[in-house]
């Protein structure tokens, strides 16, 4: 059975928030993602972390399918800043493009491809099984078709950098608002855990773009590095 993550990006949160500067970081949110304090690593419980089996990883992405504003070299860019973010892990990582799909693939080969139908509706996807990332250009063009003037890019950052961590070992999500791996609530109801509660309102995306302390020492502990 194929082990498949989704993304715990909820497209309503984006939608809801795109139009004002998500890139705006008040003093405590930045010192969330800097700093992992003792006892702040806590997670849904809705996976089991597993340590990778390789010193380093070739993330391939394959640009077709992309949205048009979209461009490669963006895309790529991204890819390269998140997985540098994800080497603090002790992880090695490097970025390659591709065509299509390999008819054969390295054991430490993860394929970054878009596709409506392997993403299953949500703006991104893992298949930890198959080394597949998904992202949905469909789920692009609905926040592009509501706010027409958001730079999706952040979102775009924040999907890919989330995705990754799963091929890092990190199958659980976190239940740490700031962390990349995080999503804010569950079915029941229940919150994310913030240093301040008061701070979750005035950021606009609270979640950061790239690994925090915490997902970088989850990260680390979990592959004894």
């Amino acid at each position: 059975m194929n082990f498949f993550v989704r993304s715990g990006i909820a497209l309503f949160l984006i939608v809801v928030h795109c139009c004002v500067n998500v890139y705006a970081l008040d003093s405590s949110r930045s010192s969330e993602i800097k700093e992992c304090s003792s006892g702040e690593v806590s997670t849904w419980g809705d996976g089991t972390d597993k340590s990778v089996p390789y010193s380093s990883i070739n993330f391939l992405y394959i640009h077709a399918g992309a949205p048009a504003w979209f461009s490669e070299k963006l895309v790529t860019g991204l890819i390269q800043r998140a997985a540098s973010a994800w080497t603090e892990c002790g992880i090695s990582a490097q970025t390659s493009l591709g065509d299509q799909p390999p008819h054969y693939q390295i054991s430490n080969e993860i394929v970054i491809e878009w596709s409506d139908a392997k993403s299953q509706g949500n703006i991104g996807a893992s298949n930890i099984t198959q080394k597949r990332l998904y992202l949905s250009p469909g789920v692009f063009k609905t926040l592009r078709e509501i706010r027409p003037t958001y730079d999706a890019s952040y979102t775009l950052q924040m999907t890919l950098s989330h995705e990754m961590g799963h091929f890092y070992g990190l199958v659980a999500h976190s239940r740490r608002c700031v962390d990349v791996l995080s999503y804010y609530k569950n079915n029941a109801g229940d919150l994310c855990n913030i240093r301040d509660r008061a701070e979750f309102s005035k950021a606009v995306e609270y979640r950061s773009a790239l690994p925090t302390a915490c997902d970088i020492q989850r990260c680390r502990r979990i592959n004894n590095n």
